[in-house]
Order: structure tokens, then C-alpha cells, then sequence
């Protein structure tokens, strides 16, 4: 990740190591690397709800549900679905129960744009249903902010909003009131946290996105960014293209690209670290494990960071 992203900036670092019962209540720009960039980052371990449809082999579900995984389905996935909804819900809240932290997007599907959509109705639901239990639950809202959608090496920003409390519903009230009165306190929180610009909006962008890098550092970045660049290419493109044609019919471009990466880049490391010792014939070679890493990371740091 420390090549993936160019630059994490965290509003409050000290959020990272909260514990459960935690619901994490989230925007959602950019498919599972959302998830993916939360959970490196807190110190306990997340699980995360995810589009049900992903489920729908045996041997899918029970990889997801190993790395923490868990489903939701959405009416446009099919209304027969919607009643595992109901299983998750109470696998969520006997997570709470052990103290666990689970992650939800409440925007409900994800968009690349830097937009606050209107929010769905099942974060309100989990947090309410587990306040009737007795579970003290919190919800700390965290607004999600890429510099691009597009581009390897991005700056990626994590804004974390007041904690939310069982305080805040009055439970003689309707349901529909009562997730009305949750919703509306999220909704104004994550617009604090989201940021809104307009698409194609580049000088906004800037402002928002882009972090500057001084012409000293730059130059002494310089020299092993060349060959970081050049090195890279012949794994970099072809997964590019193979991406780009996987996914340009939706927003999951960034997400499939660290997948494939990650799985891929250590295969790659050791094929460049073995050609070299046979050339070579020097174990000198294994230090290719870390300088071929700092290279990439140092043109990462030189690249554009902004969409076009």
C-alpha cells in the first residue's frame, strides 16, 4: 500500500486504535478498496458487508467469509434475497457482542466521485437494532477522499467524524422516525467530511487533492525513480490493459488493479531477483527484494496525481 498510495492523510490518527463495538459508517467512492485501505490502517481486525451477489458460489462465500467478509443484498439483486439480510444483521450483532468492528457503506452502492449520495437505510437499522439489544454500540462516521480514480500512486484521505450514540434516538418514537433522526445526524456529519467537487472541476481538485513535493526532493527522488519506471513497466501495462478491459463498464478499476498487483508483484520480485542471480551469480541479488520496492515507490511519489 505504500507504493498503491502515494500519501494516507489521516484527520485523527488516535481513531485508528478504537475498539469494538464499533460500526464503521462510510461513503463509498471506490468498490472493496475501501475496505481493504480501513482495515490495514485499524489496529483491530474489521469485518465488512459486501454486495451479496459476489456470494453466489459455495466457494466464493466461503473465501469471502475468511477474510471477514459478510453479504447484503439489494432489491435490484433480487427480492427472494433479501431475507439474509436479516442472517447478516445478527451475525453483525453478535460481532458487537464480542467486541468486534464492522465497516458499512452507507451510500449503499459504490461511485467514483467526490460526492456524498443519499444515504440507505441499513446502517440505521444495524445501529438501532443493536442499541434495543443493549449493545453499546458506537458509530463513527469516516468520510473516504481519493485524488484519483484512475491513477497508480494516489493520495488518499480519511476524515473521522464525533462518534454517534444511542443518546441521539428516542426509542418511544416510530422506526421510521427513529431512522429518519439517525440518518439526518449522519448525513451532516459525513458532509463535513466528504469532499464535494464538481467533475471536471480541476483547480478545485488541486485545492482538495493534491499534496505538493519540493524541487530538492524531487531531484534526489529523481534518480531511482527512473528505474523503478522502467522496471515496472513490463508487469504495470499488460495488468492495466487487462484491467481496464475488465472493468470499464463500472467504478472497480483501482480495486481489481491492487488485486491483481498484490497477488502478482511478489511472482514478479522473485523472477527479476532470480534472472539476476543467474546472471550474476551473486548473492547480492536478494537485496533486489528491497531496493525494487523503494524504486517504485520513488516514481510513485514523481507521477501526475490527478485525474485528467
Amino acid at each position: 500500500m505504500y507504493i498503491f498510495c502515494r500519501r494516507v492523510v489521516i484527520s485523527k490518527p488516535e481513531m485508528l486504535a478504537e475498539k469494538g463495538p464499533l460500526l464503521l459508517a462510510c461513503n463509498h467512492p471506490n468498490s472493496f478498496l475501501d475496505a481493504i485501505i480501513l482495515d490495514m490502517l485499524f489496529e483491530q481486525p474489521i469485518w465488512s458487508l459486501t454486495r451479496g451477489d459476489v456470494f453466489k458460489k459455495p466457494i466464493y462465500a466461503r473465501i469471502l467469509a475468511s477474510l471477514k467478509m459478510l453479504p447484503v443484498y439489494r432489491t435490484s439483486e433480487g427480492a427472494e434475497n433479501l431475507s439474509i439480510n436479516y442472517q447478516t444483521f445478527n451475525i453483525c450483532k453478535r460481532i458487537f457482542k464480542e467486541n468486534g468492528i464492522v465497516i458499512m457503506f452507507s451510500e449503499g452502492k459504490s461511485i467514483n466521485e467526490w460526492h456524498l449520495r443519499k444515504l440507505k437505510k441499513g446502517t440505521a437499522r444495524l445501529a438501532i437494532q443493536s442499541w434495543k439489544e443493549g449493545i453499546p454500540l458506537r458509530v463513527l462516521p469516516i468520510g473516504i477522499n481519493y485524488s484519483s480514480f484512475g491513477r497508480f500512486g494516489k493520495n488518499v484521505y480519511l476524515n473521522f467524524g464525533e462518534m454517534i450514540s444511542a443518546d441521539l434516538i428516542n426509542f418511544n418514537e416510530s422506526d421510521g422516525l427513529q431512522h429518519q433522526t439517525f440518518n439526518k445526524r449522519l448525513n451532516d456529519v459525513l458532509h463535513e467530511l466528504v469532499f464535494e467537487i464538481p467533475k471536471g472541476n480541476r483547480q478545485l481538485q488541486k485545492e482538495k487533492l493534491k499534496v505538493s513535493i519540493s524541487w530538492p526532493r524531487k531531484i534526489l527522488l529523481a534518480i531511482p525513480a527512473i528505474p523503478g519506471y522502467l522496471l515496472h513497466l513490463p508487469l504495470y501495462m499488460p495488468v492495466q490493459s487487462y484491467t481496464k478491459k475488465r472493468t470499464w463498464h463500472n467504478d472497480h478499476f483501482d480495486s481489481v488493479m491492487v488485486a491483481v498487483l498484490f497477488i502478482i508483484y511478489p511472482l514478479y520480485l522473485i523472477l527479476l531477483i532470480t534472472l539476476t542471480f543467474l546472471f550474476t551469480k551473486s548473492w547480492w541479488a536478494l537485496s533486489l527484494f528491497l531496493v525494487l520496492p523503494f524504486c517504485a515507490w520513488a516514481y510513485v511519489q514523481l507521477k501526475p496525481q490527478l485525474d485528467k
